[in-house]
């Protein structure tokens, strides 16, 4: 029988060269080495996925689709040059598929062919760290038998699931929150299940043993999570600071929008139009029925279903969002009547900020100064809000004044400018700083009722309690204010034994003198308005 001889390989510079041998792999197909082009990491998980079953709920049994955010996030995770890779978005967004399959792809090296791979999969408790687990585990279950039937799962002492080959053993384990329990490991690909949900402490020392564990092979760390509660988490910090070798991605909403907004919850739940997760009616349903039971419902609803940086503690919080954005109005009402301004000096070098009030018309303004020295832009770098300040700027709610510092009497000058021809019936300022205070004042030849509070738990309890009420009874308006809405939720409330509460920062670098001076206002407002006005007494003759 004539066979036609073979064609001669092809010749100079530009010439393609043959294809390399196909070498199949657990179901997937490799070039063999040194045979040509490999496929690229990100192609071969987003493959080694899709060849997956979907293992619970209405798609069960059906192939895994991936998302189009979900191919970015593996296109970005698995370059060369990325070393952490983060994805924030809202619950039910497919994370526990993506961490899961990612994990026993890396397992069996459906891209990273090393020796004795060794992948974590890291959750907030042994219990979470279950569930991930056993996710992964059904998710072996589609496997071709020939790859099952070298894999060992075993469920104590501890979670693992065992690969044997000529190249093993290979090892993906499930650990909890203890950074105690991975000493000594060197892991390759390490995966965080809802890393902004960790407790601080204890998280942050797991993140710590993690990667310096990934740095001996040069291994890389995935964190799939949900928002965190507020910017200073960890998380968040990943998120928000660009560095080398981090690659973020984050499915967050503006601040501030209604919570049943549609557009805003999708961009929040980006699979939603691909079937991952919640229909837009049963979350559109969900967020009617948070807006009205409203308190911590409607905060979870905004933390977990619409991915935004919200407390999920109400009690802890001055004002939830959306108690706060029931007082911000378009319109603002007059100024009449007698001016309360509340005052808050900084430190040498922060924010100084004053809230002026007028408790006839419940109007209510807030301004903030900060040196000129450093540039607002890089003040909002160093204090992890990224361009925030200059937008405050921008909004004619910040100006800068002095040079290093805050010059005192100079910025009282600047105070009393904003409401020039007002009555003002008191000026209310800390205590503490009730020696700089009044000499300014002297100083700048300002002649006022002068209101002195403290910011303890004794008069804070009052005046924080105070600003809450009227914020409910609808007694504060106020424009929609960038500068208050940070403040507000860089605030946390103290409480002491006897369940007083007082302000504090909620982060190191957290800038919460507007709501400091709004509380002060306020209060003192309310107090003016409940004493009523005074009425003449008739002579008494002795």
């Amino acid at each position: 029988m004539y066979r036609r001889p073979p064609a001669p390989p092809p010749s100079g510079p530009n010439a393609r060269k043959p294809p390399g041998e196909v070498v199949p792999r657990w179901g997937l197909f490799f070039l063999a080495p040194n045979s040509g082009p490999v496929m690229r990491p990100a192609a071969a998980a987003v493959r080694f996925l899709e060849g997956l079953e979907v293992p619970t709920g209405a798609r069960a049994g059906r192939r895994l689709k991936l998302a189009p955010y979900q191919k970015a996030f593996i296109a970005g995770a698995l370059k060369s040059d990325t070393n952490v890779a983060c994805l924030a978005v809202a619950r039910g967004g497919g994370k526990s598929a993506l961490s899961s399959g990612l994990a026993i792809g890396a397992l069996l090296g459906a891209w990273d062919p090393q020796r004795q791979r060794e992948v974590l999969l890291a959750g907030r408790t042994r219990d979470q760290a279950r569930v991930c687990w056993d996710y992964a585990a059904t998710l072996a279950r589609s496997l071709p038998e020939d790859v099952q039937k070298r894999l060992v799962f075993r469920r104590a002492p501890r979670l693992e699931i065992e690969l044997q080959d000529d190249t093993g053993p290979h090892l993906l384990r499930a650990i909890a929150a203890d950074g105690k329990n991975v000493l000594g490991t060197s892991p390759t690909l390490v995966i965080m299940d809802e890393r902004a949900h960790w407790a601080r402490d204890q998280g942050d020392s797991l993140e710590a043993a993690l990667m310096s564990g990934t740095g001996k092979r040069g291994g890389s760390t995935l964190m799939i999570s949900t928002s965190a509660a507020d910017d200073s988490h960890a998380f968040s910090k990943w998120l928000d600071e660009e560095q080398p070798g981090v690659y973020r991605q984050e499915h967050r909403p503006a601040p501030g929008l209604p919570a049943d907004d549609l557009a805003s919850l999708l961009l929040g739940n980006p699979g939603c139009k691909f079937g991952i997760g919640a229909s837009e009616e049963w979350l559109l349903a969900q967020a009617r029925l948070a807006i009205r039971r409203g308190g911590s419902t409607l905060s979870n609803f905004r933390l977990f279903n619409r991915n935004e940086r919200v407390s999920g503690e109400s009690r802890d919080v001055l004002l939830t969002v959306d108690e706060w954005l029931a007082c911000e109005t378009a319109e603002l009402p007059p100024r009449e009547g007698p001016c309360i301004i509340g005052c808050d000096l900084g430190g040498s070098a922060s924010m100084s900020a004053a809230a002026f009030y007028w408790p006839t018309s419940a109007r209510l303004e807030v301004r903030a100064w900060f040196p000129s020295k450093p540039s607002l832009s890089d003040r909002g770098a160093s204090d992890g809000v990224s361009g925030r300040y200059t937008e405050m700027r921008d909004r004619n709610e910040l100006e800068t004044l002095g040079d290093a510092t805050v010059p005192v009497a100079a910025w009282l000058v600047e105070v009393m400018r904003h409401v020039e021809g007002e009555t003002v019936a008191a000026i209310v300022a800390d205590r503490y700083k009730q020696s700089e205070v009044g000499e300014a004042l002297v100083k700048a030849g300002i002649r006022a009722p002068v209101v002195w509070r403290g910011m303890g738990f004794r008069d804070g309890n009052e005046d924080v309690m105070r600003l809450q009420r009227a914020c409910y009874d609808g007694r504060v308006k106020s424009k929609p204010s960038l500068l208050l809405r940070s403040a507000f939720a860089e605030c946390v409330c103290l409480r002491d034994p006897a369940n007083n509460i007082k302000l504090a920062r909620a982060r190191s670098n957290g800038r919460i003198d507007p709501a400091s001076a709004a509380v002060l206002a306020v209060a003192e407002g309310a107090r003016i308005a409940g004493r009523g006005a005074k009425k003449a007494r008739p002579a008494v003759w002795a």
